[in-house]
């Protein structure tokens, strides 16, 4: 079968393919004593899957593959570009198919609709999931629980997989079999947005008691860079947000804050020093998160962000629950460096990527009130004002700068050091797929949902706990944030009395919290669906550009233009598919 840029081209036989691929990820397992013994060419399936060490090279490769260039810049561009943070930066006409899509001019052209790295990583966690239970039978070594843990490692990578999927391009082919040959029925039609989300969540519930709860300390990379249950219970949580199902989201979410608070609790009990009781403190300052604390010294300010972004792991893992995890040394560490964030985003040669923060962005920032974006009560003093962007050098901070220090002695003009940016080509930073932040701000958003409209005093008094939930766990976010020495609050609750206006401040706070992490567009078609009109996401993407906007709005008023095309030869490959009508044949941007 020769079928060029078909999902399934590169996956048949993929069991054998896997054997070879470097464990580049994770510093796991590998299968290197097996491919000293045979040649490559010789490897079949009978021969690799006899023993747990082959399933665990296997289980590295699939993470790899995750992480792999293909994968993280389809994160970036499906999760961002098309929001109304994003503009063209330096050098972006050396990728006509980036600068289309910033200017919302998107075909089935455009190679950024290709999925093949997603069902890549799909498919070879369905082989694993094939094989892994017949390896058990035959290797005593590899426990039950092991195996267990392997099979929710699997599911829950696939579902990550399938659920960046669905939000790209709404319905998807779906299967859990693995393809491994030429026979098997490939061409599948798409399953629907809502079913394969179904599919996600049941497959999820079913794991969830299977994964590993916590890592060794002595592996703290596998903290935050493998699956754990909070990383499971993490998707759950979202999904059930995008479900509208707002219970089960808020109920996941706080499984997620109990485990980090426990987990918390443990490291400051373990360190019984000045600076843990003064981490402690900032959990009570918090309202009770243990969000990490943002303060370095009196006046000096950026610590929180600096774990979060930095390859400190041991702190970190305070806060992060799940991410892909890059190496500024690839050849010492045997791990990719993170070549996507390097070039979008920009590097120690290149001070801005291909893109850059939008002027809507940059104007905000500026301005001292009435500002959209940014809260005008935290003044200057909003840590993000700066981590999330170099607004004198109109750049991206995030993932390009190693850190930010921000004196605030000077409250009315804080002073402003960035720290060197990565190297070309060497970039460590790693890829935060969930934090705490970003769960907290998840709950907020369900529990705005659950409140009602109106001001009779019915309305009024069923609002109000709910209101005071949300209202905790944004101000929370935002208050680490503020570079004060004593937390006080700076948002006000009494601002914030009816559903719009909390749905509105979630919104913000998780625009400026998870800015360039790949969310924003994400968000902006959840509400869209919820809402079931585009006016919030049309508007966010006019705000980034100074000609055009009403074109795009033209565009995004249909619901079927906030999706993605398929790859055009996909179409051709596939019989089954029927392409968007948002465009058209699929190689124009006209709407059929």
């Amino acid at each position: 079968m020769k079928r060029q840029h078909h999902i399934y081209h590169t996956l048949k036989g993929l069991a054998v393919i896997m054997a070879l691929a470097p464990a580049t990820s994770l510093l796991l397992s590998s299968c290197g004593d097996f491919l000293e013994i045979e040649p490559r060419n010789e490897i079949v399936l009978e021969k690799f899957w006899n023993e747990k060490a082959d399933v665990d090279g296997i289980v590295t490769g699939c993470y790899s593959a995750l992480q792999s260039d293909a994968c993280i810049r389809r994160m970036m561009i499906w999760g961002e570009v098309r929001s109304d943070n994003m503009a063209p930066g330096t050098n972006v006409t050396n990728d006509a198919n980036l600068l289309n899509i910033l200017n919302e001019n998107i075909t089935a052209k455009n190679n950024y609709t290709e999925w093949v790295s997603f069902y890549n990583v799909i498919n070879r966690c369905n082989t694993v999931l094939k094989y892994a239970p017949e390896v058990a039978a035959m290797d005593p070594g590899y426990t039950q629980s092991e195996l267990q843990a392997t099979i929710a490692e699997m599911v829950a990578l696939r579902s990550l997989s399938y659920f960046y999927l669905i939000r790209t391009f709404r319905d998807v082919p779906f299967s859990r079999e693995a393809y491994i040959d030429d026979d098997q029925t490939m061409d599948l039609p798409a399953t629907s947005f809502e079913n394969v989300l179904d599919s996600l969540i049941e497959d999820l519930e079913g794991v969830k008691d299977m994964a590993v709860k916590r890592y060794p300390t002595t592996t703290p990379i596998y903290q935050t860079g493998r699956i754990t249950q909070d990383a499971i219970h993490s998707m759950l949580c979202e999904m059930y947000l995008w479900k509208q199902d707002y219970d089960r989201c808020i109920q996941y979410a706080d499984l997620v804050i109990e485990s980090k608070k426990k987990l918390a609790k443990e490291f400051l009990d373990s360190r019984q020093t000045t600076s843990s009781s003064s981490q402690d403190e900032n959990f009570t300052r918090t309202n009770g998160y243990p969000l990490l604390n943002n303060m370095t010294m009196n006046n000096q300010f950026g610590d929180a962000y600096d774990y979060l972004f930095s390859r400190e792991y041991n702190m970190a893992q305070q806060e992060i629950i799940f991410q892909l995890v890059f190496s500024d040394d690839p050849e010492r560490e045997s791990m990719a460096a993170n070549s996507a964030v390097n070039l979008f985003y920009g590097n120690g040669k290149v001070s801005i990527g291909y893109l850059a923060p939008s002027d809507y962005l940059l104007e905000d920032i500026a301005k001292t009130s009435g500002r959209t974006v940014f809260e005008d009560k935290n003044k200057k003093l909003d840590s993000r004002l700066y981590f999330n962007c170099n607004s004198e050098n109109k750049a991206i901070a995030k993932y390009v700068n190693r850190g930010v220090t921000i004196s605030t002695s000077n409250a009315q003009n804080p002073d402003i050091i960035y720290t060197t940016k990565w190297p070309d080509g060497l970039n460590g930073s790693n890829w935060i797929i969930y934090r705490l932040a970003d769960i907290m701000l998840l709950k907020a958003e369900a529990i705005a949902q659950k409140l009602r409209e109106g001001s009779e005093e019915d309305v009024i008094k069923y609002n109000e706990p709910y209101l005071a939930q949300a209202f905790s766990l944004v101000n929370a976010v935002n208050k680490r944030a503020v570079c004060q020495n004593v937390l006080a609050d700076t948002l006000v609750a009494a601002d914030y009395t009816t559903k719009s206006q909390m749905e509105d401040l979630v919104m913000r706070e998780r625009q400026r919290e998870l800015m360039f992490e790949g969310k924003r567009w994400y968000d902006l078609v959840r509400r869209a669906r919820r809402e079931g009109r585009t006016t919030v996401l049309s508007q966010a993407a006019m705000q980034k550009v100074t000609t055009g906007g009403s074109l795009i709005a033209n565009k995004l008023s249909k619901m079927d233009a906030m999706y993605w095309p398929y790859y055009y030869t996909e179409l051709k490959v596939n019989k089954n598919l029927v392409q968007n009508p948002a465009f058209g044949s699929g190689e124009n941007d006209s709407y059929e």
